[in-house]
């Protein structure tokens, strides 16, 4: 039997910039995971995850191709993954077989609710991670990367890949997307080996070293979001606000340039104090958007920290989920916990996660 797993994420800064080509953000995988495995098996396979149900979805071939024998499926991010792995393990002169795939959470609480982690990402990875070793195929993790993200391109449809590149490498990384429109035309036309071995423009995936004083608090509002609603409705309103959209976007990228900046001289005071400025972009872009990305209760996570001493805002597309703060080890958390839990938020004890080297 195969097992691996992937971790789950956060965004730290760089929210919404981050869908454009080129403007970087910085974010970290943590220590929650999704873990596949994979077992041989013939004539059928199935694909199993207790975050939809404990009966396993069977699946058989036609002509080569998996097909679902039921029809309501979902998981569209696993068979996606499967799909693109498996049609670059046949270009790669590999045999198809039988499996049964099985997921493992730990993304979400006890009661399904999702912490806003990425799981759709790490799903995703996770799967291709899995595949990468039942076949032998000895990717590097780019290439990786690289699948992954056309296999939730292809579900989602937008968004970053952000959560991928954090899921696939770990730790903490300054990030870049691609030109998503680039991948799509040479979609058309490369065979898929030669689409993952071709530089891919604009992408940038920056391991960062972390201060070592520097401490990552999270908390959980106790409210869902959905990533891809709210980024479809910036994209709408961006439209009628084109001068002010740009605007953020220049001044989200030096914004996230000097944060990385501070991440390389080791200079936490630069960190919170652009951590800072990330939070009033985002202020400004919900005012021009019209989009909630800081609900009351994420206001009151960060204003908590705030006059705790740490630097706090909202982690990915807000409207929900988690906060996080960043403050150094001189100063004390139990007051800004006690405050959190009397206000109803919900204080996450996760670590960033780093691969064992030699691993991913």
């Amino acid at each position: 039997m195969i097992e691996v797993s992937a971790p789950g994420k956060l965004y730290i800064a760089g929210e919404y910039a981050v869908v454009e080509p080129g403007h970087p953000a910085i974010i970290v995988a943590v220590d929650q995971f999704i873990s596949v495995t994979i077992e041989s098996a013939t004539k059928n396979g199935s694909i199993q995850s207790a975050q939809y149900s404990d009966l396993p979805i069977r699946w058989t071939r036609k002509n080569g191709v998996l097909v679902l024998d039921h029809r309501d499926n979902p998981f569209h991010y696993i068979l996606e993954a499967i799909r693109l792995t498996e049609k670059y393990a046949q270009e790669q002169g590999r045999l198809l077989a039988f499996y049964h795939l099985k997921v493992r959470s730990e993304l979400d609480n006890s009661n399904g609710r999702k912490y806003g982690l990425g799981s759709s990402g790490a799903v995703t990875v996770a799967t291709v991670k899995a595949l990468n070793v039942f076949y032998d195929l000895e990717m590097d993790t780019l290439t990786q990367f690289k699948i992954a993200a056309l296999a939730h391109l292809a579900v989602q449809g937008n968004g970053s890949c952000g959560d991928i590149a954090a899921s696939c490498y770990g730790g903490w990384i300054a990030f870049s997307t691609f030109d998503s429109l680039w991948i799509k035309e040479k979609q058309s036309k490369w065979s898929l080996s030669a689409l993952l071995d071709a530089e891919w423009p604009k992408l940038s995936i920056q391991p960062l070293d972390t201060p070592k004083d520097l401490r990552l608090l999270i908390g959980w509002t106790g409210s869902p979001a959905s990533t891809s609603d709210l980024v479809d409705q910036v994209n709408q309103s961006r439209e009628h606000e084109e001068h002010s959209y740009q605007s953020f976007l220049n001044e989200s990228r030096e914004c996230v340039e000097k944060m990385i900046l501070g991440f390389q001289t080791q200079n936490i005071p630069m960190i919170k104090q652009m951590i800072t400025r990330n939070r009033q972009l985002l202020a400004s872009l919900a005012t021009t958007t019209g989009v909630i990305i800081e609900t009351p209760a994420l206001k009151k996570l960060c204003d908590l920290a705030e006059k705790s001493g740490g630097a706090a805002k909202s982690s990915g597309a807000g409207g929900g989920d988690c906060g996080i703060v960043i403050t150094d080890k001189k100063t004390g958390i139990l007051p800004l916990m006690s405050l959190w839990e009397k206000a109803e938020i919900t204080p996450l004890p996760l670590h960033v996660y780093h691969y064992p080297k030699g691993g991913n």
